[in-house]
């Protein structure tokens, strides 16, 4: 059997043979009437009218008989047999072709519509040309490879031969043009933020560093759009959005890739009971929209989103499957009982953190139906408004399905003083060693001091979304491109 380089050294030469023939292997335009899902479609219509038509698309499979040839042609919308006959195209121009072209190659073909004696529709060539000579061989056994990392490395390869992948992307982009257009009917202006930003924040993270030659300065990639999409409540605007990457060097697993998207926007004049509300709503549109009812099946199991959600607050959640009281518990003692679970302190990590390592590891894996988690401990984020009848509380929720962490939100601190207070403190657990510390971003704090309406914010992960709306067990089966180790 003949090895790849052997087969690209074959085709480099029927890409000579084409060449010395004066015909162009890479043209620019092609004259193509119609898709193939028109043609198909259109197909009684065009065949009884003997019209003759142009389809293009790569050749997905060949088989000569006698003095013809039966392929099969695949664009983006679907495929088609074509049939090309001696008789029809003239000897030499059928010889060329099974001379020179291949399973791979981009071609065109002219010609009329017609049913094989077993029913197959079917174009009848009357002319080809060529649009792209491939040089390496489709691989035969790509369907259900083992070795997943080759598949995300060579994604299009994965889509080529997948069409169950093809169809996860293409319901990605629904998704996101439904939620879109909720947020556009509620009022919502979408706008863009900086992706380069001089100090990150919006989230606990470690973020990647970079360094502008023009102006002399280090730069970060954005950890999170929030500062700078609340700096624009500060200007007067009402309800923004951003849908876009992110991005947090951190570690890469199923529910984690370094570069992701996310859905953050930002409501005046709301709080976070009213964005649950919304929440409900949006996803009762989003899933009526997409698959005509509430209920998914997921990993196995049934999901229905049938509003509205269940409530419960993080402490109680806690309790329930580790009897730790929180409200009571010194974070000593809290470490302690860390431990015994099995969960590693990180260094600088407060009580907040130890919490939120203890939910993630024994409660998050038991929730399954859209659940409501509520009212976190204060130290949770430093961004969100405390209860006014429980300060150690914030006034937020987490939105889990299928054991997902889809959503946080909250309702946004708009005091400046008390902004600044927050971000002194992590900056306490920064020079602590706590990598994923808030940082103190000053300008945004002056941006608070001229005003910010109460207001409430809210992110989702998009790709999380796609992952529980699609049925894939991890984030790298719904991002085109996912982070791998190079081969």
């Amino acid at each position: 059997m003949a090895t790849i380089d052997e087969l690209r050294k074959i085709r480099l030469k029927k890409l000579e043979a084409i060449r010395k023939a004066g015909i162009l292997a890479y043209p620019e335009k092609t004259k193509r009437t119609h898709k193939i899902v028109d043609s198909l479609r259109d197909f009684n219509n065009l065949a009884r009218l003997k019209k003759e038509i142009i389809l293009v698309g790569r050749i997905r499979s060949l088989r000569e008989h006698g003095g013809a040839t039966f392929l099969h042609l695949e664009d983006g919308t679907g495929k088609i047999q074509a049939y090309l006959k001696k008789d029809r195209i003239g000897e030499s121009g059928y010889k060329f072709f099974l001379n020179n072209f291949d399973i791979g190659d981009f071609i065109e073909i002219r010609g009329i519509l017609f049913k094989t004696k077993k029913g197959e529709r079917t174009i009848e060539a009357a002319d080809f040309k060529m649009l792209a000579k491939s040089l390496l061989p489709l691989p035969e056994k790509w369907h259900g490879l083992k070795n997943v990392e080759e598949r995300f490395r060579k994604r299009y390869l994965d889509l080529i031969f997948n069409p169950e992948i093809k169809r996860k992307f293409e319901l990605r982009s629904s998704i996101i043009r439904e939620i879109r257009e909720f947020l556009e009917k509620e009022g919502f202006l979408e706008v863009e933020t900086p992706i380069l930003q001089p100090i990150y924040g919006g989230a606990k993270a470690r973020p990647f560093k970079t360094y502008l030659n023009a102006l002399d300065l280090d730069l970060y990639l954005r950890i999170s759009p929030e500062l700078y999409l609340k700096r624009l409540l500060v200007a007067g605007f009402e309800k923004v959005y951003e849908i876009g990457r992110v991005f947090r060097n951190e570690g890469v697993d199923r529910s984690h890739n370094p570069d992701f998207t996310i859905l953050e926007f930002y409501w005046a004049y709301a709080n976070y009971k009213d964005l649950m509300k919304l929440t409900e709503r949006m996803f009762e549109n989003l899933l009526k929209k997409n698959f005509g009812k509430l209920e998914i099946i997921y990993e196995g199991k049934k999901l229905n989103f049938k509003t509205p959600w269940p409530r419960i607050e993080f402490n109680q959640l806690i309790k329930k499957y580790t009897k730790i009281n929180l409200d009571e518990i010194h974070v000593e003692a809290l470490k302690k009982e860390a431990q015994k679970l099995g969960i590693e302190i990180k260094k600088g990590e407060g009580k907040s953190e130890i919490a939120d390592e203890i939910y993630k590891k024994i409660c998050l894996p038991e929730i399954w139906q859209p659940t409501f988690i509520i009212h976190h401990p204060l130290g949770k984020s430093p961004l969100a408004k405390t209860l006014e009848k429980a300060p150690g509380k914030l006034a937020s929720f987490q939105l889990v399905a299928g054991s997902w962490e889809l959503i946080w939100a909250y309702s946004e601190l708009n005091d400046p003083l008390e902004q600044r207070k927050r971000f002194e403190e992590q900056e306490k657990f920064f020079k602590a060693g706590l990598e994923e510390a808030q940082r103190l971003d000053e300008d945004f704090i002056e941006a608070l001091e001229y005003g910010m309406p109460p207001a409430a914010g809210f992110g989702i992960g998009i790709d999380r979304l796609v992952a529980l709306l699609t049925n894939s067990h991890s984030l790298r089966e719904v991002i085109l491109f996912p982070t791998t180790r190079p081969k």
